[in-house]
């Protein structure tokens, strides 16, 4: 059990993991832009898949929100 000073610490260390989910949603949704400019007539497709690569990369960030509420308030 953490408490004061050291849960504060410990949650904004935690959240260093939001960054990367960040740039990870940037990186899926860029890549479809791309994707989609070069090869119009699949853009059903790719959205889905986009739409996964969102889903999975989300679900990192809700982890790490998860794991700094249990630091905060565990």
């Amino acid at each position: 059990n953490m408490t004061g000073t050291t849960a504060v610490i410990g949650a904004g260390l935690a959240t260093i993991g939001l960054a990367g989910a960040g740039v990870g949603i940037g990186n899926v949704f860029g890549s479809l832009v791309l994707a989609v400019s070069r090869n119009p007539q699949e853009r059903d497709e790719l959205f889905r898949l986009a739409m996964i690569g969102f889903a999975l990369t989300e679900a990192v960030a809700l982890f790490t929100l998860m794991v700094t509420f249990l630091v905060l308030f565990g």
